[in-house]
């Protein structure tokens, strides 16, 4: 079995080619997945290799080891420590082959379906497929990315540009309103892309947010709450952005804590510097410092 690519054997004949698993980033891999994963990682068999043996293969050490055995899922967790650790480096097609490497197949066999859907479901997300103009039209046609926002130009010469896009959930939507009047209506005349007022409506929802994050938006700010994190369209959306910037060199994705929270903090951006709204010692200063960070180039 090849290291890039989880099936046997070569596609048949018109069949499409399998993905190319060392070029999909680990959060192509969704909770099913991770859970199955964990069911066979986690016990610690004298036999099988386990979470372990892949995190010692993945350069952790003892006492960082020791660390994620006191969680109830240490399996998960080491995906998504390795995911913030090495963003660009932690691939689906690394972890094939470590599994392969410690003579996991049977993980490879039950599992190996499951994750080609994740990753090809992850790169149409990703690459929607292009439109392809009429040969014999004299109207310029219009771009499938163009006319997705209130202020598109519909014919596509001038997109709408945005200084941050703004990931958040329906039930934190007053936070977000509360931000506009704070970061656009005031010195600082931010521009903001907020989902429910910026875009037009009948369009893909995976294909306009993989546009306005990468094309549009300088950066983006994530409104982290429990709420935040029940949604799909909040996990898609983080996931994406941090695949765009591997280590958050780039400081594109800006984490905001909006309430306080019973649930964890996402693991995924604990290695990002926090804007925290529930702070009352430093909420006089949150909008500036939220709004400097978005002003940078």
């Amino acid at each position: 079995m090849d290291t890039a690519t989880i099936g046997s054997g070569s596609p048949g004949p018109g069949s499409p080619a399998p993905p190319d698993l060392e070029a999909v980033p680990l959060v192509a891999l969704n909770f099913s997945v991770r859970r199955r994963l964990g069911l066979y990682l986690n016990p610690r068999a004298p036999v099988a290799a386990d979470w372990t043996a892949l995190a010692e293969e993945l350069g952790y050490e003892y006492l960082e080891i020791k660390h994620l055995e006191a969680q109830p899922d240490p399996a998960g967790r080491l995906l998504e420590d390795w995911q913030g650790r090495c963003p660009g480096g932690a691939t689906v097609g690394r972890l094939l082959a470590l599994l392969r490497a410690l003579g996991r197949h049977d993980i490879l066999a039950d599992l190996g379906g499951r994750i080609e859907e994740d990753c090809k479901k992850y790169l149409q997300r990703k690459e929607p497929p292009l439109q392809v103009p009429a040969v014999d039209s004299s109207v310029r046609k219009t771009l499938e990315m163009s006319g997705i926002t209130t202020r598109d130009d519909p014919y596509g010469n001038t997109p709408e540009l945005f200084d941050a896009f703004i990931c958040y959930c329906q039930k934190d939507i007053h936070f977000v309103q509360e931000m506009i009047r704070e970061l656009e209506q005031t010195e600082f005349k931010l521009k903001l892309c907020v989902f429910d007022r910026d875009v037009l409506p009948g369009s893909c929802v995976w294909s306009i947010t993989s546009e306005l994050i990468e094309r549009r938006c300088r950066k983006m700010v994530v409104v982290i709450s429990d709420d935040y994190l029940d949604s799909n369209e909040c996990d898609f959306q983080t996931k994406f952005a941090l695949s765009l910037s591997p280590g958050a060199r780039h400081k594109r994705l800006i984490p905001v804590k909006c309430k306080s929270m019973k649930n964890e903090f996402p693991s995924i951006l604990r290695f990002i510097t926090v804007c925290d709204y529930t702070n009352p010692c430093t909420k006089k200063w949150f909008w500036i410092r939220l709004a400097k960070s978005l002003l940078l180039p």
